[in-house]
């Protein structure tokens, strides 16, 4: 599975930002965990990390519907974009 942390030379700059991601130095695993296994250690590491908003506006724009993103699972950002934000 592909994950937005497989990152080619010469990623467009509007994806710059994931080079700088705290997911992008430990590996996607955690952050697209087996349906039903726990978020918490993403969670964690999200939580930590200093473009987290700039991770949950993108998987917020995108319309990203697997993994965690910007320190919220997927039932979370459905939760999110119900309310409105």
């Amino acid at each position: 599975m592909h994950s937005h942390l497989d990152l080619e030379s010469g990623a467009s700059p509007d994806l710059a930002w994931q080079e700088e991601a705290l997911c992008a130095q430990t590996g996607g695993d955690f952050f697209f965990p087996e349906p039903g296994s726990s978020v918490r250690e993403a969670k964690r590491i999200c939580a930590l990390c200093p473009i987290r908003a700039t991770c949950l506006e993108y998987a917020l724009t995108h319309d990203m519907r697997f993994g965690v993103w910007g320190g919220l699972s997927e039932k979370e950002r459905m939760e999110l974009r119900r309310t409105g934000r």
